[in-house]
């Protein structure tokens, strides 16, 4: 076995109890309906994938406003609900526990992939000035429009209302995506946020929007059924936090303003500030989920046995290799992931890896 016993060992997160320290993580698939409701194999899929315990889902918006790229689902109609009932009964049948990642993109939208074909929304009119699929090809992303005060609260309720329907679909919780590039991340960037009332300027001001939205929902479902997940200095989606002082204030600030929350968890996207994730883990009363870019199969557990994370989720191994867990413990070998069928499309490259059994 060439992981670390380490990483199985069970552990307890929120209300739920895993048999071990892996986990999926959240990975855009695109392969959603027109009307936001998950596709007919999405439940196939996670279900496929339930040995890893905690599955933490694709992005999915709270709203019209949250969507930015085509096909992606949502969780606010009816409709959306019926559908991931399907897939949380899937995922409990097979022995999982499923988190349904909330995903408010902001500015990195168009008008062609939302549902109202409106002008996105921003803490600030700045563009991100990124190139997004729609279904005409790359485009630009146009200039979003700042966010009304009024705007700022209709989102946290949508956001408390997000999460209250992933509870009517039988999920175990909500993970609220505060991290690579999106709206709250937004929020958080000097670069993103002009703004210069109450949610903009200061390192307290920028932290508040997205305090209020971890509060909001973990007031609408528990604490214990909600994750966040931050990624302090990812450049993704135009941002730029500044330097490593800047981004260290802003960070430990925050995690230390969410802590007296009790969430289940905190996600951290981690791209090697040690010395920023050591101070979360001495703040943080509940589990540190870390998921270290360029990770290699040797080092997924590194970050638990230093004593810095509890969880460590998978990416691109769980994508490629649906038994992944027993891979892992057998020591056998991995599936390549087939690039060209990350994002849209059918079955192929999504239900289709083969298993052991199978191979």
């Amino acid at each position: 076995m060439t992981t670390s016993s380490s990483l199985w060992q069970p552990f307890t997160l929120g209300r739920i109890e895993l048999p071990h320290r892996l986990a999926l993580s959240p990975l855009t698939r695109s392969r959603a309906n027109a009307d936001g409701t998950p596709g007919p194999l999405a439940a196939t899929y996670y279900a496929q994938r339930a040995s890893l315990g905690l599955l933490i889902t694709e992005g999915t918006q709270p709203s019209d406003d949250g969507q930015g790229y085509p096909n992606t689902p949502g969780i606010y109609t009816p409709e959306q609900i019926e559908g991931w009932r399907k897939v949380a009964d899937a995922v409990h049948a097979a022995g999982g526990a499923l988190f349904i990642q909330l995903m408010h993109v902001g500015r990195v939208s168009h008008p062609d992939n939302t549902p109202h074909h409106r002008q996105s929304v921003a803490p600030s009119a700045i563009s991100a000035d990124d190139d997004i699929f729609t279904a005409t090809g790359l485009q630009k992303t146009p200039g979003p429009r700042e966010m009304t005060a009024q705007d700022i609260q209709t989102t946290i309720a949508d956001f408390r209302h997000a999460a209250a329907s992933a509870i009517a679909a039988g999920a175990d919780g909500v993970e609220i995506h505060g991290a690579n590039g999106y709206l709250l991340h937004q929020f958080l960037s000097p670069n993103a946020n002009h703004r210069t009332d109450s949610y903009g300027g200061s390192v307290e001001n920028r932290s508040r929007f997205v305090i209020e939205v971890a509060r909001a929902v973990a007031e609408e479902i528990g604490a214990d059924r909600v994750g966040i997940r931050l990624s302090p200095a990812v450049p993704l989606g135009g941002i730029d936090e500044g330097d490593t002082d800047s981004v260290r204030t802003q960070y430990r600030h925050l995690v230390g303003e969410l802590a007296p929350l009790n969430l289940a968890y905190l996600h951290v996207h981690h791209v090697g500030d040690d010395e920023l994730l050591r101070s979360f883990r001495e703040v943080w009363p509940t589990a540190l989920v870390v998921v270290r870019l360029g990770r290699t199969r040797e080092q997924i557990a590194d970050d638990i046995d230093a004593g810095l994370a509890d969880i460590a989720p998978l990416g691109r191994f769980a994508l490629a290799n649906p038994d992944i867990v027993e891979r892992l413990r057998t020591d056998a070998p991995l599936n390549e992931v087939d690039p060209a069928t990350l994002y849209g499309g059918g079955e192929a490259g999504y239900t289709d890896y083969p298993t052991l059994a199978h191979a």
